[in-house]
């Protein structure tokens, strides 16, 4: 099969054919339909993710068509449409049984731990315990956008902080995680201000229903939130994973507030100084949130076919797997507004 194969950090990734993924027992392979870059995946290409070794095929946000079935899968079917979150749990330790599938201590995670979907098939396995029917009209590309962005949003702000109709929610980066967390808040009732450092990403935000922007690069952004809100957000997500958006958004809350750390801390922001005097005095909540678990699924489904939620907004490139490359190096600065997918795995 063809596969986008990592051989190097930070360099082009190597098109080339490899042999097709053996089918698990408890899982399926699938002809992958779609497959979102996200910046996860740029953290793997520049060596910042410690599960990584190469050589190595990226990518975890992806939905596909059964083409095998394991011997003891009971719920799949050849030909049926799925997907699966990026964490793959056992389905049957204590976490799991908790329903908190997202902290198994033996989960599997494409894309990091085993191969991806930067190719035309993924082995994906304990399917019985993760993959979600996908709905008939679903465009893949969209689904596969919600694989890590959207769920991992949908989480954060009603598994996590439980944000509330009316109350105010800051969200620090426009990326795919951040224009997610905005949709879906909107969708609840919420208000929303965005918060970047690129005209065109805060543009695109409020074309699609924020309240107000903030650039970051302009101002002190918890201070110009603080203003906007009348005393400070309510909820506050953090989607890039760096220090200085991090401290900002713990400053920006109002007393009782809580945030979310949904960005994925690498590098040097593995370490980072954080104003507890903020959290002690506010009586802030501060919740780490990684993924979904995919009981969830169904519940965010239901509510983009439902038409209460237009997530087409995530999906701006549509690129050829030959695209991977440049849509990862990208990463490396400002990225323009909205997501790629990969769509076509000819090229």
């Amino acid at each position: 099969m063809r596969a986008a194969v990592l051989t190097k950090f930070r360099a082009p990734l190597e098109l080339a054919s490899i042999a097709d993924p053996d089918c698990p027992e408890d899982g399926v392979v699938l002809k992958v339909l779609a497959c979102g870059v996200c910046r996860s995946d740029w953290h793997s290409w520049t060596g910042s993710d410690p599960d990584v070794s190469l050589p190595h095929v990226p990518g975890h946000e992806y939905c596909g068509v059964v083409e095998e079935v394991g011997a003891r899968v009971t719920r799949w079917r050849r030909g049926d449409r799925v997907i699966a979150p990026f964490i793959l749990a056992c389905g049957q330790c204590p976490s799991c049984a908790a329903g908190n599938q997202t902290t198994c201590p033996t989960q599997v995670i494409p894309g990091f731990t085993h191969p991806g979907a930067f190719a035309e098939r993924i082995a994906v396995p304990r399917a019985d315990h993760n993959l979600t029917a996908l709905p008939e009209a679903m465009d893949p590309a969209l689904a596969a956008a919600l694989g890590c962005r959207v769920t991992t949003a949908w989480h954060g702000l009603t598994g996590r902080a439980a944000l509330q109709p009316g109350e105010w929610l800051a969200v620090f980066g426009s990326g795919g995680v951040g224009l997610s967390a905005l949709l879906l808040a909107k969708a609840i009732g919420a208000r929303v201000v965005m918060v970047d450092v690129v005209e065109d990403k805060l543009a695109h935000a409020s074309a699609h229903g924020a309240d107000a922007t903030v650039n970051a690069s302009t101002c002190d952004a918890h201070e110009a939130i603080r203003e906007i809100t009348g005393g400070g957000a309510h909820v506050a997500v953090e989607a890039l994973g760096i220090a200085e958006t991090t401290v900002s958004a713990l400053k920006c809350l109002r007393k009782l507030g809580r945030m979310v750390q949904i960005g994925m801390p690498a590098g040097k922001h593995t370490q980072m100084t954080l104003p507890m005097d903020a959290v002690y005095s506010g009586q802030l909540a501060l919740y780490g949130t990684r993924g979904m678990p995919a009981w969830r699924y169904p519940s965010l489904l239901s509510l983009i076919e439902a038409g209460q939620v237009d997530l087409t907004p995530l999906i701006a490139r549509r690129v050829a797997l030959s695209d991977a490359s440049t849509e990862l190096a990208a990463f490396d600065g400002p990225t323009p507004p909205g997501v790629a997918v990969i769509t076509d795995f000819a090229q």
